[in-house]
């Protein structure tokens, strides 16, 4: 496993890509309000990916400053905007050519994964969505073309019922998967791992089916 540590952007936002041997595509992280690069739940589900043959990059949407401000975690158009910028820095590596990118989002980053999806349809080959908030992408919903998947904890009740809603809204090739017994952060013994496999599984038949841009 290669593991590189990266700047993205403008504002420069640290960041780690990882690449297994002969990577099928790379998934890029949203993580969730009050995460990072570092979330341990993140590099959980990054490491599962890996297995896939997947390579990750991890980084961090908003700066220091930036993620002190409450506003700006909510601020879905800026957040879709640092990922459209992870999406330019991939194009710049000559290495990374030709790999179809997923989009791995959690929480209100789910919400930035598809805002990001809809207006980058050629980018972004599929979208997961972990214990996300896709109806915070608003009328972009329906804008969505890549095949996403949305994840949510059967104990995670009122996410559960906005991701239902969500999915009533996006055209695109869509499904609901609910793991047993997990809550919103997925911390119950098996429930991660579910979850994290799930995503595997999907970003490597989907990103896979689609050929290099």
């Amino acid at each position: 496993m290669e593991r590189e540590s990266v700047r993205i952007g403008e504002p420069g936002l640290p960041g780690e890509l990882a690449l297994p041997a002969r990577p099928l595509g790379v998934v890029v992280f949203a993580h969730g309000s009050g995460s990072s690069r570092l979330s341990p739940r993140n590099r959980f589900v990054a490491d599962a990916l890996h297995s896939h043959r997947l390579g990750t990059l991890l980084f961090d949407l908003l700066g220091e400053a930036e993620a002190a401000d409450p506003r700006n975690v909510f601020d879905v158009a800026l957040l879709g905007s640092r990922v459209r910028s992870a999406l330019d820095w991939l194009d710049q590596r000559k290495l990374l050519a030709g790999l179809q990118v997923g989009v791995f989002g959690a929480s209100t980053g789910a919400a930035a994964a598809l805002h990001a999806a809809a207006e980058h349809p050629r980018r972004i080959g599929a979208v997961v969505s972990r214990g996300g908030r896709p109806d915070l992408a608003g009328a972009r919903l329906g804008e969505v073309d890549a095949p996403t998947l949305l994840v949510v904890g059967s104990l995670d009740k009122e996410v559960l019922n906005l991701n239902r809603a969500a999915m009533r809204s996006m055209q695109c090739c869509k499904r609901l998967e609910v793991v047993p017994g997990a809550s919103h952060l997925f911390e119950e013994p098996g429930t991660l791992d579910a979850a994290a496999h799930l995503a595997g599984a999907w970003f490597e038949t989907h990103l896979k089916q689609q050929p290099a841009q």
